[in-house]
């Protein structure tokens, strides 16, 4: 449901990869998009809807993957799963808290899947530092910083990116959602007590050439009523304290993202590569795994999917 660029890009090839999968239907407000979706991916009498209701009527259907603008997460979520169906929904899960507990509630009714797009915890930097931590080598965590930082990486200016009320915000839910879901899925899920944040919006989409924008362009005006950058200190209920930074726009030498967690035996930083700094007898140490420990496509989107269908088939419990 949502024939866009995420699941083009993404979703659907991933999809394609995977045994014993079949694409049987395509939903998506531009009918253009779902045929072209249908004739690329899906089965040779895939069907293809502008409604997704027609769709999660077909009984036929196991899985729904729910791949629109934030706004429709919550409430297409909410309805395949009445109608029988598991879900993987794309990041971010809704654009508040309450939608989100609608999604969670309806799972638990319907003892369906729901699983959240949470693809950074698959890919192999994460699945080394997770197993380290688990282990103990880092001791007790208790502090992290956590960035997205684009100098001018707009998604889609005048596009649903930009629309607060079809996102639910901007830089912070778009990009700072990854980064602080990976440190407290390494930290053990801490819950926040307190947090102090601050959204800023000085700088605007017309800025100098030069830069990214993700997606289309806009000229002459469009909506962007959404943050340029956003900055909070979060706290969490075992002690750890959480530095976050997300941007579209900000005056930075070069887009980065990382984070850094500091234990008591050991930090660790991610950019994407994952790299430990401790002491050993007596000395300073840095210690960088061999082979592929970056933000491989694999790890990215085929690990997840692969997760989320031996989920649904009983084969494994949903980490997100």
């Amino acid at each position: 449901i949502g024939c866009g660029g995420i699941a083009n890009g993404k979703h659907m090839p991933a999809l394609k990869t995977v045994k014993d999968v079949e694409m049987v239907a395509f939903c998506d407000i531009v009918l253009e998009r779902a045929e072209k979706a249908a004739k690329q991916y899906g089965t040779p009498d895939a069907k293809v809807f502008t409604d997704y209701k027609d769709l999660l009527a077909m009984e036929e259907i196991d899985v729904v993957h729910v791949l629109t603008p934030n706004r429709s997460h919550s409430f297409i979520t909410v309805d395949a799963l009445r109608a029988g169906k598991h879900v993987m929904c794309e990041k971010p899960d809704a654009i508040n808290a309450a939608e989100a507990e609608k999604m969670k509630a309806a799972a638990q009714k319907s003892g369906k899947v729901l699983m959240v797009m949470r693809n950074n915890r698959f890919v192999d930097a994460s699945v080394f530092a997770k197993k380290f931590i688990e282990k103990g080598k880092m001791g007790d965590i208790y502090c992290g910083r956590a960035g997205w930082q684009r100098r001018r990486g707009i998604p889609g200016k005048g596009g649903w990116f930009t629309t607060k009320a079809q996102s639910g915000g901007g830089p912070l839910i778009d990009l700072g959602v990854h980064v602080i879901d990976l440190v407290r899925y390494l930290a053990g899920n801490p819950k926040p007590v307190s947090v102090f944040g601050v959204t800023y919006n000085n700088l605007g989409p017309n800025r100098a050439s030069g830069g990214q924008d993700w997606v289309s362009s806009t000229k002459g005006d469009f909506v962007y009523d959404v943050e340029d950058f956003a900055s909070a200190m979060i706290k969490f209920d075992n002690g750890l304290t959480l530095q976050v930074e997300a941007s579209f726009n900000l005056n930075i030498k070069a887009d980065k993202g990382e984070i850094e967690l500091f234990g008591t035996k050991a930090g660790a930083k991610l950019d994407p590569n994952v790299e430990i700094f401790t002491d050993l007898n007596g000395m300073f140490v840095n210690t960088k795994p061999t082979g592929n420990t970056g933000l491989s496509m694999n790890g990215l989107f085929d690990g997840e999917i692969k997760h989320f269908l031996a989920c649904c088939q009983g084969e494994a419990e949903c980490i997100a």
